[in-house]
């Protein structure tokens, strides 16, 4: 059946590429997010240990709305960590001891990356797609990677 919510399919499609790069980036991060709950060592084990689950698990929500709005779009949502590789610009991070604040320094670049991604699509999305709906989306998904890069960014003070 053919699709009819007021975006033309060759901007749909650019809409969903475009959430398919975003959809790898945050499941990079989730697993270098997951990487730094499980191998997290020290004296602030515990309170580190907890605080990268909680921010793993809001990035398991997020990469679910992203995945749903590329299929809400009409489109299959990349779903291989093999597509992933291919469509992140996130790289992955060989850190040299398990001490919280190297992770924290590399989740804190990862999100930057990833504000940075979403803050350009913003408008583009809105204006030049006319999808109201995937800039809302990023718009929200902004405010939760800058809240989570402040309080990174904190623990680094």
């Amino acid at each position: 059946m053919k699709m009819n919510i007021g975006i033309s399919e060759i901007n749909r499609k650019k809409l969903a590429d475009e959430l398919s790069t975003l959809l790898a980036n945050e499941y990079v991060l989730f697993t270098k997010t997951k990487n730094a709950h499980w191998n997290v060592a020290g004296l602030d084990f515990y309170d580190k240990h907890q605080l990268f689950d909680s921010q793993a698990n809001q990035l398991a929500s997020t990469i679910d709305r992203i995945a749903e709005r590329i299929r809400t779009l009409g489109f299959t949502a990349p779903a291989s960590l093999k597509a992933f590789l291919e469509l992140t610009s996130l790289q992955e991070t060989d850190l040299t001891s398990n001490k919280s604040v190297e992770f924290i320094n590399d989740l804190l670049s990862a999100h930057e990356t990833v504000i940075i991604q979403l803050r350009n699509n913003i408008s583009l999305f809105a204006d030049a797609y006319g999808d109201f709906g995937s800039s809302d989306l990023i718009t929200s998904l902004l405010q939760d990677h800058e809240k989570t890069a402040w309080i990174l960014r904190t623990l680094l003070k």
